[in-house]
């Protein structure tokens, strides 16, 4: 992690502030500090804020650029460039003290390319950075994709539909079919999370539709940065625009692409 941007730094920095944050809070968590935000789906005082705190970092390191966050900041800057942060990912395994969640933080331009991007998990102390053509790292070492080839020894990643139930069939079905081509599918909650495993070769490939840009956009540049590939349902590239993703190596990118062609519409796979 030589010559480390200023603007990775103040990521790290970020994230680690949000994840003090939420150590403090874990396990500790009571009603009045849950609020529902919609059906089925929450927020809490821990997740506004580690928001708080991250903000506050980047906007004082750089008060030109925009920023997009899942719980409400929105800063519209002038330079440029968006910082896409979700403050916890995985709120919901947070409020039953489940100790699966992340910080998520990544930094785009107005070309949608992702240039840096930090995915933290507080309880392992576990830190993932990636910068534009840089290379991938966990806690300061180079990260690579699986290099699994063989169906039967696949471990993939998925999310399951929790509160739109449209596509329920769709996913149930290139689940049917994953399920039968591979050793065994994980559903973490936290896309983030997912991405990062994908990205150090825990996890085959990963897959889910219905995300937005704060739940992934760290993540797919840890990806596409150690090696593997990233798209939507469709295969297009630019995943920016759209709420799907496949990740993957070359092998696991291809074989989840062609059951989602299969199981997802055209007007539903970006």
């Amino acid at each position: 992690m030589e010559n480390t941007s200023n603007e990775l730094r103040a990521a790290i920095r970020a994230a680690r502030a949000a994840g003090t944050i939420t150590l403090e809070k874990f396990e500790e968590l009571s009603d009045p500090e849950i609020h529902a935000k919609d059906f089925k789906d929450f927020v809490t005082d821990v997740d506004k804020d580690c928001e708080a705190a991250i903000s506050s970092i980047i906007t004082e390191s750089f008060p030109e650029d925009s920023m997009l966050c899942e719980e409400g900041t929105v800063i519209t800057g002038t330079s440029g460039r968006t910082w896409i942060v979700d403050p916890l990912d995985g709120t919901l395994n947070f409020i039953h003290s489940f100790p699966v969640f992340s910080i998520s933080i990544a930094l785009k331009n107005n070309s949608n390319e992702l240039l840096a991007g930090v995915v933290y998990q507080p309880i392992l102390k576990e830190l993932f950075t990636a910068e534009r053509d840089r290379g991938a790292y966990l806690n300061g070492k180079p990260i690579t994709i699986s290099n699994r080839t063989y169906n039967e020894s696949f471990l993939m990643a998925t999310g399951l539909p929790f509160k739109e139930y449209d596509y329920l069939e769709s996913s149930l079905g290139m689940l049917k079919e994953v399920i039968h081509d591979s050793a065994g599918i994980r559903r973490a909650g936290s896309a983030a999370i997912d991405l990062a495993y994908t990205a150090c070769g825990r996890f085959d490939g990963f897959w889910e539709y219905k995300l937005f840009p704060w739940d992934f956009a760290a993540g797919v540049l840890l990806v596409r940065e150690a090696g593997g590939t990233v798209t939507n349902f469709s295969g297009e590239c630019d995943v920016m625009k759209g709420q799907s993703i496949i990740a993957g190596n070359s092998i696991t990118h291809k074989l989840l692409l062609e059951k989602a062609l299969k199981h997802f519409t055209a007007s539903s796979t970006t």
